[in-house]
Parts: C-alpha cells; structure tokens; sequence
C-alpha cells in the first residue's frame, strides 16, 4: 500500500538514519519502536509527508486516505467540540457541492451532442457513484459514538473547544482522524493524553478495524494489544519483525546476544592480527603476509553491536527519612472551580510504605487532589500530612521547569549529595545520558529527554512520600522499567497518578477511582481493578 525506499534523514552534519526501506501492507498494524531521539517520530512525519527525507521516497497510491496524529497539536477554536468532530466529514459536504454544481450545469447547458457534455455526464456519474457508496445517513451517530469512547460527556459536544484543555482538544482531533475512516492510521503518543477507559475503547477500535496502522506509543499493554508487526529504528537503521512487541523483545534479545558473539571474535581477530603485524612488520621472509594483513584489517568491516541493554541496571532512591504512620490523612475532602464540582466527601488514608494509584478518566480530579494534598488549592474538609513527612513532587510540566542553560551533568550534579556523587555517571548512563550525553544543554533535549532528566533528579533527593503526576508519558519504555523497579524498591510512600496500566502493575496494591465527584478506594492491584469494574458496568447494562 505505501513503500519507503532509501530514506535518510540528516542534519547539523549527523546522520539519524540512512537506507531505511520497508512496505506498508493492509491490514498491517505497526508499532514503530527505539529509544528516544532514534528517529521515529521524524520516520512517521516523512510518511505523513509533513517533512521531507535528505533522499529518498515514499510512495502512496493517489486513492489512499492517510491521517496522521502528531504529539503535539492545537485544534481550532471557534467550534463547538460535535462541529469539530464533524469536520471529519467536511470533504465529503464538498464532494457533495461539486455534484450539485455539476448538475446544474448540465440543466442549463444544450450542446448535448458535444464531447465536453459527455464528459461532463460521465464526471458526475463517477463522482456519484463513489459518493452515494458512503453511508452517510449515520454520520452524527458516528461522531457521537467516537466522541463517547473517547471520554467526551454528551454535555460536552455543544461546548465550544476553546474551554478543553491541550489533552482535550488531542482527543477531538483523534476523533476527526478516526471518522474519516483512513486507509493508513499514523499515530504518535495517541495514549498520551488518554485515561485508561479511553485507552482501551481505542485498543478496541483498532483492533476491529481492516485498515493500517502505524503508531509510536511507550505503552507496553497498548502496544502488545493492537499489533502484529514491530520495527525498531535504532543506530540509523531499522529492523523489521513479524512480530507483536513482547515476541520481538525476545528476537531483539537473541539478535543483540548474537552481535555480542561476533563481535567479540571479531575484536579476538582483529587483536591476533595486529600482534601478527607488529611481530613480524621488520622480518623479510613475512612481508607478502604482514601487508595482506594490514590490507584485511583496512578493508573489514567492524561488526556493530546495537545500543547497550540497561534494563539490568537497578537505581535506588536514597534511603527515607522516617515518617509518621499516615503520611496521608483526607476527612470530608472536596473542591470545585466556580459552580463545577469536582469531588466532595473523599476519605481515605494512607499508611507509611503504601503504593497507592490514583486513577480516572480526564477532569475528575486527580490531578487536583495531588495539588490539593500539595497545598497549591484551598479545599473543604480536611487533609492532613503525617509527622515528618518530606514530599518529592514529579508534575506533569516537571520537565518544562528544568534550567535550559545547565547540562545534563550539572542539573543532576546540583542535587548530588554524599556517596551518590560518585555514581553520577553510572546513573546518567543508566537514563540513557552516558558519554557527550551528559554535556549536552538542558534547552537542546526532546520532551522524552527532559522527562527522563527530571525524574532523575527526583530520583536522587531524599524524600518519604513521592507524588508523580503522569511521570511516564514521553518515557521510553527501557526507563520505564528503570524507574518502576526503583519505585518498587522505594522505602517511602508513593501517590501515582497514571493511565500506564503496565508500569502501574506490581507497584501499586491500592487504588483510588476519581469519578461522578466521588472518590472510591479499592484494596487491590491495577488489573483486579480493572476486572471488578468490567464485571460491575456489565451488571450494569443486564440491570438496564
């Protein structure tokens, strides 16, 4: 359906990938995946033909619908939410024009005998052919289902998009890309700015859905469920895999082991010879062999192995400063903004060394519980933090807050204290800031570079409750895994505020449900969660 020949991309003298060739067949459902700053969100532009490649090509049928979701985009304002959506279908309301006009043409016109006029009957036979093919008597419904399963309440659709936040406005865009029904779906982050319920109808969707898909995405269960083929981009080439995400991690496994072994014999030869040369460089008799070798040694080509594997690397958290027995104490807790109600009544507390998720769909609060246990928003009833307790924040505009003109090394050096200073290295190393890494400014760093760095500097302050606000979003999933084992190991009390069901497994052993004002405390893990509220909305339509 659509083919890459050739791409490369370069800039500023640095090539970020060369002589990358692959097809896009339907029905294809692609995970394009590699480290942050390997190249995939620039692969998925030069599909969606927003940039253009140094050299190469990417060919597309003229018939074939792409859509594309960048990470970072601003809808227009001037709509309402439901006109926005619909706009999906605007080309068609065009097509539609063109049919109208051309008819009227053919009313007024009397060279009926004439080439141009037949032409004219034959232009507006296909054009209604194609159009009239299209269901449209369902189009409204349409946009009202995706909108649904995308979180919108029906309040929201006559509300104009100017009053959605950032998050918000990415999601009626993704409904517009869905409605138009593409024959190649390219999404970058879709789960971003998604709460779990949302994730999942999207899972859904594509999942029953015949048409390509491409997306870029750090959710490992979203990958896993959507996927049947995986490329990785990575040291200016890609791999192609058959495989869903979790196979190709075991392929990925044996293939770098694999490359360890050549290369290893490899560096053996290469060492031999040399000894070889230098042995025998002044002796006569060996001249023929000593430049045949030297000859060998200029014509090989080195064997490459492919970015170092980290996830063996373990960082802990300094050891906690001891708290009272409830960090964390809510009586009769409630907020709202104005005439809208966020939650009230929430009570809960808890306990020194809990792991507790806060979870929900957009805009029900847990964000401004955080804020709210942070004392940044005045709120009824009472919250009351446990003696000694020392909070390490992690927000979701953590990153933008970063002193652009320090270094790597400096951020993290500035908040190095004792016997940690002289493991910086290893922990720069360990977040994928190893080498000229570490010298690079804070201002010159990708959003997924400047998340990795905040939440390593977090990582090293000594605190005994840890709050992070959706701290895996732009996060490869290698540092992913570093930093849920970290938490694991964590001493303290962790409040965690995410849709990442993944990273939410096995840390957490309560979680809190922000929704309808209320909040509900369940004494399990993220999956059982999950389970007894699929169980509990299914009661709910048999009682309906």
């Amino acid at each position: 359906m659509i083919s890459a020949e050739s791409l490369a991309v370069e800039f500023g003298g640095t090539t970020l990938f060369k002589d990358i060739s692959f097809i896009i067949n339907e029905k294809d459902r692609i995970a394009l995946m590699g480290r942050n700053g390997a190249g995939k969100s620039t692969l998925l532009k030069i599909l969606a033909g927003v940039r253009q490649p140094t050299s190469g090509t990417v060919n597309i049928p003229r018939d074939c619908v792409v859509a594309y979701l960048p990470q970072h985009l601003m809808t227009e304002d001037g709509r309402t939410v439901f006109e926005e959506a619909s706009q999906a279908f605007a080309h068609l309301r065009e097509v539609e024009k063109e049919i109208e006009r051309m008819n009227e043409e053919l009313t007024q016109r009397t060279d009926y005998e004439s080439d141009s006029y037949m032409q004219l009957i034959e232009q507006v036979s296909q054009l209604s052919e194609k159009f009239y093919a299209i269901d449209m008597t369902h189009f409204e419904e349409n946009v009202e289902k995706t909108l649904l399963g995308l979180g919108f309440e029906r309040s929201d659709f006559n509300k104009p998009t100017s009053q959605f936040s950032g998050g918000w406005r990415m999601r009626i865009e993704l409904a517009k890309l869905l409605l138009k029904d593409p024959d190649v779906l390219l999404l970058d982050e879709p789960t971003n700015h998604l709460d779990i319920d949302s994730i999942q109808w999207l899972e859904e969707f594509i999942k029953t859905s015949s048409k390509a898909v491409v997306v870029i995405s750090h959710d490992r269960k979203f990958v896993d469920m959507i996927t049947n083929r995986t490329i990785e981009v990575t040291m200016g080439r890609i791999y192609d895999y058959k495989a869903t995400y979790s196979h190709y991690l075991e392929l990925r496994k044996e293939r770098r082991e694999q490359q360890q072994k050549q290369y290893e014999e490899q560096q053996k030869m290469i060492q031999e010879t040399r000894d070889f040369i230098e042995r025998f460089k002044g002796t006569y008799a060996k001249t023929l062999q000593v430049k045949s070798r030297v000859k060998m040694l200029e014509k090989l080509e080195l064997v490459e192995v492919d970015e170092e594997d980290t996830s063996r690397l373990r960082l802990k958290f300094p050891p906690s400063p001891r708290s009272g027995t409830y960090p964390v104490q809510a009586d009769m807790v409630g907020k709202s903004f104005g005439d809208k109600l966020i939650f009230r009544n929430a009570s809960f507390m808890i306990e020194r060394g809990e792991k507790v998720a806060f979870v929900g769909r957009n805009g029900e609060g847990k964000s401004t519980m955080v804020k709210c246990i942070m004392n940044q928003f005045e709120h009824d009833g009472t919250l009351t933090l446990g003696h000694n307790v020392q909070i390490g924040y992690f927000a979701q505009n953590q990153a933008s807050l970063l002193d652009e003109e320090l270094t790597v090394f400096q951020t993290i050096d500035d908040v190095a204290k004792g016997d940690v200073r002289l493991k910086i290295r290893d922990m720069l190393g360990a977040f994928m800031f190893g080498g000229e890494e570490s010298t690079k400014k804070v201002k010159v760093l990708s959003g997924g570079e400047r998340t990795r760095l905040a939440i390593l500097k977090l990582l090293l302050e000594p605190v005994n409750l840890l709050i992070l606000d959706e701290p895996t979003n732009h996060l490869d999933m290698k540092t992913k895994d570093i930093l849920k084992q970290a938490l694991i190991d964590f001493d303290g009390t962790l409040i965690v505020v995410s849709h990442d069901r993944d990273f939410l497994d096995g840390l957490v052993t309560k979680v809190y449900e922000f929704g309808n004002q209320r909040v509900r405390e369940h004494l399990c893990g993220i999956y059982e969660f999950l389970e007894n509220k699929k169980m509990q909305n299914l009661q709910e339509l048999e009682k309906k």
